[in-house]
Parts: C-alpha cells; sequence; structure tokens
C-alpha cells in the first residue's frame, strides 16, 4: 500500500469510531427503543432499503405499543461500511440492536466475538423451516451455530445493451460461449460504437467486494472442471495458491484495460462507480457490456430518480460463461447479507422480534421484489407472483442451479483485499500478471498465516 492509501486508510478508520461513539445502543439504552443499523445507499435517489424498513417499523410498532424503532443508517461505500459496523460492534456504548451483515464478512464478525448466536430463537421460529439450505450455510460460524438470517440472495451475470449491440451489428439473443467470445463482441463495440464503454468488468481495491465478487470470482470460478473451489481446499483447510486458472483470469482483467475495453482507469477506481454506471451509465447507453449483479433493477424502479421503465427492453441478459466453454458451460457467484444480533446489543428480544417481522412470508416477498433480490425462502419461490414480478428475475433464480458460493471464512475478508490488489495491478499496468499474481501467494500466506497449498 502507499503511504498516502495508508494515512488515508488510518484517517478513515479514526474519523468512523469519532463519528459513532455515541450513535448505538447498549447497555445505556431505552428497553423501549430497539436501534437497528443498516447500509443506506449512496445514490440519494435509490431508497429502496429505507422504505422498506419505514413499513416494517410502522406494522412493529403497532404490533409492540410502546416499542420504537430508530434507525442507525451508515451511507458509505461497502469497504467503508464494513470498517464502520465494526467499530460500532466494539463496545456496548456504540452497538446497536440488529445490524445488517454481508455474508462475506459475517464469519469474521463472529470470530472477534461481535455477533450473538440466535439459535435459541431459530428453535422456536416455525417460518425458519422455509429457508433454504445454502442460505442457512451463509451466517453459519465454523463452531456450528447461526448468527444471521438472509434477506435473500443475489447471482450474476452480463448485462448487455441491445441498442448498442443493433449498432455494432452484434444479435439482439447473444449468448457467448467462451470469454473469447465475450472480448471479441467487446472489440467489436470499440471499433463499431465510438463514445461507448464495450465491458464494464469491476476491479482493484477502491471497488472492495464487487471487484473480487462480480469481476474476478465470475472468472476464475469459470477456469476449472467440476465443483471444486479454486480459492480454498475444503479437505485441507487450506487457501489456494495462484494457479493458471487465477493468472488467466487476471490476465482477462488486464487484457480488458490494455486494451482499452473498459472504463477509464480512473473512473474504474472510483469507488462509488456503481452508482455511476447503474444511474447513468446504463440507462443512457454507454456501455456494451456489464459483468454485473440481479439486483441492478432496482436503481430503475419508479421513484428511484433514475426510473427506467423499459430497461427490459433495451437491456439483455447472457449468462457468463466458462473459459473456454467446459461443463458446466456457465458460472455465477452468490452471496447476500443478513440481519444478526450484536454480541453487545442492548435488545436482543426485541431485535429478533424486528427479524421476524422482515422475514414475514409477506414482507420478505415485498423485499425480495423490490430489491430485485432472489428468495431464499421456499414458500416465497413457489408463488408466481414472485416469479413474474420482474423481468430478469427466472433469469437470475435459474442461476441459482450452477452457482457458487465463496468461502467465507474468517481470513476471506483478507484475501479478497489481496484479489483487490492483483487486480488494481494488472489494471493500471503497474504490475504483470506473473507479478501480481506472486505478490497475491505472499499476501496469502500472510493473512492466512502459513495455511496455503499449491494445486
Amino acid at each position: 500500500m502507499r503511504p498516502t492509501a495508508a494515512l488515508s486508510a488510518l484517517l478513515t478508520a479514526a474519523l468512523a469510531a469519532t463519528a459513532l461513539t455515541g450513535c448505538g445502543s447498549g447497555s445505556g439504552s431505552s428497553p423501549n427503543t430497539l436501534k437497528v443499523s443498516y447500509k443506506q445507499s449512496t445514490d440519494n435517489s435509490v431508497k429502496v432499503m429505507d422504505t422498506y424498513l419505514a413499513g416494517v417499523k410502522k406494522e412493529f410498532e403497532k404490533k409492540y405499543p410502546g416499542k420504537k424503532v430508530e434507525f442507525v443508517p451508515i451511507k458509505a461505500p461497502d469497504s467503508e461500511y464494513y470498517t464502520k459496523v465494526q467499530q460500532m460492534l466494539r463496545s456496548p456504548r456504540t452497538a446497536p440492536d440488529l445490524v445488517y451483515e454481508d455474508t462475506f464478512l459475517i464469519n469474521s464478525d463472529i470470530t472477534s466475538g461481535y455477533l450473538k448466536p440466535l439459535d435459541p430463537y431459530l428453535a422456536k421460529w416455525p417460518d425458519w423451516n422455509q429457508f433454504i439450505g445454502t442460505a442457512k450455510a451463509a451466517a453459519r460460524g465454523q463452531d456450528g451455530k447461526t448468527y444471521g438470517v438472509p434477506d435473500g440472495t443475489d447471482t450474476r451475470g452480463l448485462w448487455f445493451d441491445r441498442r448498442v449491440f443493433a449498432k455494432a451489428g452484434l444479435p439482439a439473443d447473444w449468448q457467448p460461449k467462451t470469454w473469447a467470445d465475450v472480448l471479441a463482441a467487446a472489440r467489436t463495440i470499440k471499433q463499431k460504437v465510438p463514445g461507448v464503454t464495450p465491458l464494464n468488468v469491476y476491479t482493484g481495491k477502491p471497488a472492495g467486494e464487487r471487484s473480487t465478487m462480480q469481476g474476478f470470482e465470475m472468472l476464475l470460478y469459470g477456469t476449472g472442471q467440476g465443483t471444486s473451489d479454486p480459492l480454498y481446499d475444503s479437505a485441507t483447510k487450506k487457501w489456494i495458491t495462484a494457479g493458471q486458472g487465477f493468472k488467466d483470469a487476471l490476465t482477462f482483467v488486464e487484457t480488458v484495460y490494455k486494451e482499452k475495453l473498459g472504463p477509464d482507469v480512473s473512473d474504474a477506481l472510483d469507488p462509488n462507480f456503481a452508482t455511476t454506471v447503474n444511474g447513468e451509465l446504463l440507462p443512457q447507453g454507454k456501455i456494451g457490456i456489464d459483468l454485473d449483479g440481479s439486483w441492478l433493477p432496482q436503481a430503475w424502479l419508479a421513484g428511484s430518480g433514475h426510473d427506467w421503465p423499459d430497461w427490459s427492453k433495451q437491456l439483455g441478459l447472457a449468462y457468463m460463461p466458462t473459459q473456454n466453454g467446459q461443463a458446466p458451460g456457465k458460472v455465477s457467484m452468490s452471496g447476500g447479507w443478513t440481519w444478526a444480533v450484536p454480541a453487545k446489543a442492548g435488545n436482543p428480544d426485541l431485535a429478533f422480534d424486528f427479524i421476524k417481522a422482515m422475514q414475514s412470508e409477506a414482507n420478505a416477498k415485498k423485499w425480495y421484489i423490490a430489491n430485485s433480490g432472489i428468495s431464499v425462502r421456499k414458500d416465497v419461490a413457489k408463488d408466481p407472483s414472485y416469479a413474474t414480478a420482474q423481468p430478469g428475475i427466472k433469469f437470475f433464480t435459474d442461476l441459482v442451479a450452477t452457482t457458487h458460493y465463496r468461502p467465507a471464512y474468517p481470513a476471506y475478508p483478507k484475501v479478497s483485499t489481496a484479489v483487490q490488489e492483483a487486480m488494481e495491478g494488472v489494471t493500471t499496468g503497474d504490475a504483470s500478471v506473473e507479478k501480481a499474481a506472486s505478490a497475491y501467494d505472499s499476501t496469502l500466506k500472510d493473512v492466512t498465516g502459513g495455511q496455503v497449498i499449491q494445486k
């Protein structure tokens, strides 16, 4: 890390700690006030979570007379959100009663002792039987206990602009079979449709987990055969060093930026670039292909500020192919978020009551549809009103059959950062693929305590 970046990180952490002092719940809180902390969109016009929570708050306060729900929103890019949440969870003075946790970080917070196991509550909640097994596992610690209730999952694929494709002479029903097909389409767009970014692949540290998951892992998990995890070996419980598949994924990223098929590097390394992509570039027809997630339509709903009722006519969907078209032929990554109760929460029982209200069948369906999320409740998934609520839901739900989940063990956040550093090196041209892979291996050994294996 460059000195200026290190100083910036220290200042960010210090400011986060200062800003959050006294904002939480904890031992000094009122037993009648529930404090709920969540990630608020950095796009002021996107109020999906705010609107949904406001509805649940109204319902909850009516059901529990005398109880009040107070929201503690954190408006920040993902990486800053994680830092601020961890600052809050360390003290009973600042810990909220309920917190929104990304599944990629939850095991780290479990290991740090920041979260409360929910098993006693879940055992008495019949609705827990409606949640699919993979979603439950995403919030389970290595001790076998469950620390969060998932509010949906997601899948990923290729969004492409039919307007751009028509100008480039590319098919409206485009479905690439290999990585080479994806790059060939991007090169055609560059040649025939000037002024448009041919292919957006998130990269580098500023975009955080978006780079790792939407970008790198969508490539890496398509380089091998079968179902083995290319990042973590479950048999030996060791992390896997950068092999040929890892280098091939880096080479793809390098190619996108070296050939200027992607966004300008300065834009790609802007932490808020995703907001620009969703709210401006895609609606305006300024991106040909976007490697992205199932949730994008939430930015285009009526009242979002970026209303785009015709998006399904102007955008097409294609699955991300494996590297050379090998079985199963397509790749997706899945993650999602959970609602968790901090270990230092002042009102844990009331917090779980709020979770039950949020995750009732009716409210869960409302959330999946509003958030363009993929259902993790079996009853909602079978509901025709969910399956037909929005264009694209069936496409992204069908990807669950071949999707992959990150090895979200305690070391994963640091491994993810190492991936982002490798991506950033080849994106800027500061490092060759070999040098970036070598640096990754060194960092991997450091952040996992030497628990690595070469395959």
